[in-house]
């Protein structure tokens, strides 16, 4: 950052004029205190490139957040945003719809939220956070429904540690739950385990990576994960610098990219609805990247299409990408509040 000005992409969509936020300056950005931002998703008509603009109506009631952003989750199917939060005597989990207006909030269990996912499908609606915490509650991964009811608990609550049986968890970092039903942990924010683990619905170990280090399929504070449509697992390796790419069936080892991680490593990682490009969160650089996926039997470089430069110490830690509208939901530990 530190860019004198800022440079606009200017595109006129349906008769109208849109501001499409490449790269902004920190003093000049009309939404430099926001703890977590949308970038709205647009197709430019003339010249068919991806798009995003800054989008700095919302949420509708900015008033809501009134701790630490974390995590975003985004469920398309029902059109509700999930943002959970850090501090004392707050509401843990806000849920908005993705309009930007504000539903309802709870607290029930959950000690410091690290990651969330929304897995809903037409029978069932289900929030997953995992909670790093130090009290009753922590080094868990819990699923709630909609409206903060506690279903499950996975790991030992209040206990780290590195065991399979029974499972438990140190500072377990994100989870993506797949349309099976299939479970993909990153468990190790900097604790005592460096593991991508896979688990079937009724919660079965399937396949596991395990090791700490810097060879292939070995981690160093694994942050995110996510799988596209091809049944490839992304893991962003924060600590080496590198996405890293699994067989989501067998668990083998695809390739790495590391070119694009030279300045720092990924904090987070999802598709566009289209799977057409990757969107990574980089924490310390206050940058997401969007980058073009490559095709199915090769993983090859990273190629970086378009930079999103936010300001300096907003610190986008995780994010989330609507499967219904392609917009991105940016949550940060850095932004000043309201």
């Amino acid at each position: 950052m530190g860019r004198p000005g800022r440079r606009w992409l200017l595109s006129c969509i349906t008769g109208f004029a849109f501001a499409f936020l490449w790269l902004t300056d920190p003093t000049t950005s009309p939404n430099n205190l926001q703890v977590l931002r949308k970038f709205a998703f647009q197709v430019s008509w003339t010249t068919k490139e991806i798009l995003y603009r800054l989008d700095v109506g919302w949420p509708n009631r900015p008033e809501y957040f009134t701790g630490t952003t974390f995590c975003v989750a985004v469920d398309s199917l029902s059109g509700l945003v999930y943002v959970a939060q850090r501090g004392d005597n707050i509401p843990k989990v806000l849920v908005f719809t993705e309009d930007g207006y504000f539903l309802r909030s709870w607290n029930y269990t959950v000690d410091t939220p690290h990651g969330i996912f929304a897995a809903s499908t037409l029978h069932e609606q289900s929030v997953w956070i995992t909670d790093v915490g130090s009290g009753s509650y922590g080094h868990t991964i819990k699923k709630y429904n909609s409206f903060g009811d506690l279903v499950q608990v996975l790991g030992t609550p209040g206990k780290k540690g590195t065991g399979l049986t029974p499972l438990q968890f140190d500072n377990p970092a994100e989870l993506y739950v797949d349309d099976t039903g299939d479970i993909y942990i990153v468990d190790g924010d900097g604790g005592l385990n460096n593991r991508l683990i896979k688990l079937s619905q009724d919660f079965m170990i399937l396949w596991l990576h395990g090791e700490r280090g810097t060879g292939p399929a070995k981690f160093n504070i694994p942050h995110s994960v996510t799988v596209d449509s091809a049944g490839r697992v992304w893991v962003a390796d924060r600590g080496n610098k590198r996405i890293q790419v699994f067989d989501k069936d067998t668990g083998e080892w695809l390739g790495a990219w590391n070119n694009c991680f030279t300045e720092e490593g990924p904090s987070s990682v999802r598709f566009t609805p289209d799977g057409k490009y990757v969107i990574v969160a980089q924490l310390n650089l206050s940058r997401v990247l969007l980058v073009a996926a490559p095709p199915v039997g090769s993983i090859g470089n990273c190629s970086v299409i378009n930079t999103i430069q936010l300001a300096d110490q907003v610190l986008p830690h995780l994010l989330d990408v609507s499967g219904k509208t392609g917009a991105i939901y940016v949550a940060e530990i850095g932004a000043n509040l309201f």
